[in-house]
């Protein structure tokens, strides 16, 4: 239950103050008001819960989106038994939370729409509840419920209403546990930040000794002004001071990663290799040694008849597929080649890293993983993204 946002908007507090059983679900921007009645096939009164989407400015309701509402609970019917299909637009199963699952969507649209969550919740309880009254008069959604304090500890500073909105807050709690690093901050390394952030993973920890100077404003996530550049901050500061503002639980550290603190990164779930060097090896190998799964992203672009080519490359390893890292990621002594120009522009950063976090997000099984890729590689010149090194029989390039 979030009773400070209730508070703070008059159609919520209506509510509340009416004596309805009215909360919101921080992670996924949903509105309910539980122990509502309702009538059964059985012609038994049952309760159940009304949902609804919240359409939110900051900590602000504006007007409902739609008039649709979703419904935990069985099939509604009138007093005699008989379902209610004007009312019941169509079965679903949506998970809304542990232990609450909507079963049904429910359209009832007036001329006008609906002008606030007020009057779009008790116009469905009021149908809901009047069949019920014909059966038993003493049953009422208006419990007066004491409100408590609200005991759901959120990682978003506000309401997910993208989730709610979306409907897929079953696959979205797919991303919630474990703790992320992020090792490097330069260009692709800070769009994989932008990415997770605005999932609800546990921790991200973010690693780089680096200040943020000119030249990443133009390869990284934001539009920095001239005031900011001359704070000289780290850049891990400076992201998880930005990104804070968001979410909770992104830990700076404002410092390398090499052999003699590698073992900070012992506590991960997976880690994010964003950088370059020799002390990358060690890196891996300390990964691989420990079974923690990661994805190294890389960027080759080289000039050429005064434009750029190249490729974008995302290697995942895993504790049960990790050997191709020898031959797919490159390391230190590797760089002196055609793509060693260090070049890097904001659209192909950004592009490795959400490369980088749908794999991560189909490893959770946030996405359909059909090919079961290791590496893939995005060429620039020909537009096209070739995926090997898969963990099943096809062995093959898949383009």
């Amino acid at each position: 239950m979030s009773p400070g946002l209730i508070s703070l908007n008059p159609d919520l507090k209506q509510l509340r103050d009416e004596g309805y059983e009215v909360s919101t679900e921080k992670d996924n921007g949903y509105l309910l008001v539980s122990h509502v009645p309702y009538v059964n096939s059985q012609k038994q009164v049952a309760f159940g819960t009304l949902i609804s989407d919240l359409n939110l400015s900051g900590d602000k309701t504006n007007r409902p989106n739609d008039h649709v509402a979703k419904w935990a609970g069985e099939y509604p019917c009138d007093s005699n038994g008989s379902q209610l299909q004007t009312l019941v637009c169509q079965p679903i199963n949506e998970k809304i939370r542990d232990g609450l699952i909507a079963t049904f969507s429910f359209s009832q649209k007036p001329p006008e729409g609906y002008p606030d969550y007020y009057q779009k919740m008790t116009a469905y309880i009021r149908i809901l509840e009047g069949y019920a009254h014909a059966i038993d008069p003493s049953v009422t959604s208006r419990t007066f419920v004491p409100v408590g304090e609200d005991d759901k500890d959120s990682i978003f500073c506000y309401l997910d209403t993208a989730t709610s909105r979306a409907g897929i807050s079953a696959m979205n709690d797919k991303l919630k546990k474990g703790k992320i690093a992020i090792i490097g901050l330069g260009g692709t390394g800070a769009y994989v930040l932008d990415l997770l952030a605005k999932t609800p993973i546990e921790e991200i920890h973010l690693f780089d000794g680096d200040d943020f100077l000119q030249h990443n404003a133009f390869r990284s996530p934001g539009a920095p002004s001239i005031e900011d550049l001359t704070k000289k901050q780290k850049k891990v500061e400076r992201f998880s001071e930005i990104y804070s503002r968001m979410r909770k639980n992104i830990f700076p550290h404002a410092q390398f990663i090499d052999e003699k603190n590698v073992d900070e990164l012992k506590q991960m779930e997976f880690v994010f290799l964003c950088m370059e060097g020799e002390s990358k090896k060690n890196i891996v190998d300390y990964l691989i040694g420990n079974n923690i799964s990661f994805i190294d992203v890389g960027i080759g672009l080289c000039s050429e008849d005064n434009s750029l080519g190249g490729m974008a490359r995302v290697t995942t390893c895993t504790p049960a597929f990790h050997n191709h890292s020898a031959t797919r990621i490159t390391f230190g002594e590797d760089e002196v080649n055609e793509y060693s120009q260090n070049i890097q522009i904001a659209d192909i950063n950004a592009l490795n890293a959400a490369l980088a976090v749908i794999k991560w997000k189909k490893l959770r099984g946030f996405y359909t993983d059909l090919g079961h890729e290791h590496n893939t590689t995005y060429g620039i010149d020909t537009n096209t993204i070739t995926n090997d090194e898969m963990d099943n029989e096809n062995k093959a390039d898949q383009t």
